[in-house]
C-alpha cells in the first residue's frame, strides 16, 4: 500500500508541475511570443505523463476500495486535467482515505 501511495503522490505532483508550466508558460508564449516550441514538447509530456497519472491513480483507487463511478473517484481521475488541483486532490485524498487505510 506504501508503494502505491508513494507512486501516487510522486505522478500528481510531478503531472501538477508540468500541467502549471504548460497552461502559464507554454500556452502564453504560444499565443503573445507566437513560440510553439515549449507549448508542444510540454504538451506532450504532460500528455504522457497524464496517462501515467491515471494508472497510478487507479491502482491507488482499487487499493483503497472506492468505488469505480464514485464522484471521489472521478475527481481523483481528472485531477491531473485542471491546473493546481492535483495537488489539492492529493491532500484530500490523503487525509480522507490514506491515512485510515494506513492507520488499520
Amino acid at each position: 500500500m506504501r508503494a502505491a501511495v508513494l507512486r501516487y503522490r510522486v505522478m500528481a505532483y510531478v503531472t501538477g508541475v508540468v500541467l502549471i508550466v504548460l497552461c502559464f508558460v507554454g500556452i502564453p508564449l504560444q499565443v503573445f511570443a507566437h513560440n510553439a516550441a515549449v507549448a508542444n514538447y510540454v504538451g506532450i509530456t504532460h500528455g504522457l505523463l497524464y496517462i501515467v497519472y491515471l494508472a497510478t491513480a487507479y491502482l491507488l483507487s482499487r487499493q483503497l476500495r472506492m468505488k469505480l463511478g464514485s464522484p471521489q473517484t472521478v475527481l481523483l481521475l481528472l485531477a491531473g486535467t485542471i491546473p493546481v488541483l492535483t495537488f489539492v486532490v492529493e491532500r484530500w485524498v490523503t487525509r480522507r482515505f490514506i491515512n485510515p487505510a494506513l492507520a488499520t
